[in-house]
């Protein structure tokens, strides 16, 4: 061999020993920083991470987007928790949750989360709340589990029609998507995410940004959304979603869901009316004639279903605007105590109510206030505006 080419074997060895070690040691401290604020649940071999807060009837329980986790929905989890129990959870393969090796469908996902319910032995039915994908799982699980269903909120919800069959942009899209999530999982091993994201948090994106596009136009676009989404949360969360997405197990998570979008969508195809159970739709501003009319047609799918515009907020609504949210719950919640009363909690639901709307209308304008000043830094880092 020549001996250039074995310094240059022996020097990536070292770099590669490195990136490992410092991997490891990363997830070693993560776990010691960052234990599950709720409880770990098995469900057959497995377990996902569940954290329940609030009391009364009837439960919510809180679906996130295709690559989020139960910490996307801070702003609006304790705020639904002063009225009636909240159920934040994390699927299969994201934060604290064990991964699956079962491709992850909005069908696959639907039986986990009624597997979880059951185990944590949680009241029924309940009100589904789904962003994104999420509402790809509330519908799953409505088809799959009607009698476990008080009522529903959609939140920018996607839709199955978008994705059967997949139009050949949307497929190259899903295409890269897929492959940059299975790169991730490999570049997350070795640590290069972790340090991408530690140079992130230090206002430097000037090396991360060359990383992503090294792998072209798809891979630069997910890091723009992925920090967008991050700079939204309350800072004091966000050293935990670092942690999260500098392990493999997130990136392998996405490239199994992002996948089973199209299965997930056929599963969808022939999807039943929602009857009469109370149906708040969510829908970000500006959105398209075309799109604003898929969620009316979502929303008329039952017939006590209405939708709600966000005033300032985009696709994650929950995120800029989580009063707009926390209301539509605290409606639809309502609306099935009506239609499901319950004896021995009507007077506690009753007494939370009183106590907790004044508190909740305040504190919901302070988020959407607090929140909305963070734009301009989003939009400067996404620019990639800094260095």
């Amino acid at each position: 061999m020549d001996p250039a080419a074995g310094w240059a074997l022996a020097i990536l060895g070292l770099l590669l020993g490195a990136g490992l070690a410092y991997q490891l040691a990363g997830q070693s401290l993560d776990a010691r920083r960052f234990p599950p604020p709720g409880r770990l649940i098995d469900i057959g071999g497995r377990r996902l991470h569940a954290h329940v807060l609030g009391e009364g009837r009837p439960a919510v329980v809180l679906e996130s987007g295709i690559a989020a986790s139960s910490i996307n929905w801070t702003l609006v989890h304790a705020a639904s928790a002063a009225f009636t129990r909240t159920m934040a959870y994390d699927r299969a393969g994201y934060a604290w949750s064990d991964p699956a090796r079962s491709p992850r469908t909005s069908a696959a996902c639907a039986d986990d989360l009624h597997a979880l319910l059951q185990r944590l032995g949680l009241d029924l039915p309940c009100v589904l709340v789904g962003h994104s994908f999420g509402g790809l799982v509330v519908r799953s699980f409505v088809r799959r589990h009607p009698e476990a269903v008080a009522g529903l909120v959609f939140v920018d919800t996607i839709f199955p029609e978008d994705w059967r069959p997949v139009p050949p942009e949307r497929r190259r899209m899903l295409r890269g998507g897929v492959l940059f999530s299975r790169i991730g999982v490999l570049l997350a091993r070795l640590g290069v995410v972790r340090a991408c994201l530690a140079l992130l948090t230090c206002g430097r994106t000037a090396v991360p940004r060359a990383v992503a596009g090294s792998f072209g136009r798809t891979a630069t676009t997910v890091l723009a959304r992925i920090l967008g989404e991050v700079l939204k949360m309350p800072a004091e969360r966000r050293p935990a979603i670092q942690a999260h997405w500098s392990r493999p197990r997130s990136f392998g998570s996405m490239a199994s869901h992002l996948a089973a979008l199209p299965a997930s969508a056929e599963d969808l195809a022939d999807a039943d009316p929602f009857g009469d159970i109370p149906v708040v739709v969510v829908v970000a501003r500006g959105l398209r004639d075309d799109v604003r009319r898929q969620h009316d047609e979502l929303a008329r799918r039952s017939s006590r279903g209405r939708v709600i515009e966000a005033a300032v907020g985009g696709h994650w609504v929950h995120l800029d605007e989580p009063g707009l949210v926390v209301s539509a719950i605290r409606e639809v919640v309502d609306a099935a105590r009506r239609r499901w009363p319950h004896p021995t909690h009507d007077t506690e639901n009753a007494e939370c109510a009183e106590k907790s709307t004044a508190a909740h209308a305040e504190r919901a304008e302070g988020l959407t206030a607090e929140h909305a000043e963070n734009a301009d830094e989003i939009d400067r880092r996404a620019r990639g505006g800094s260095s």
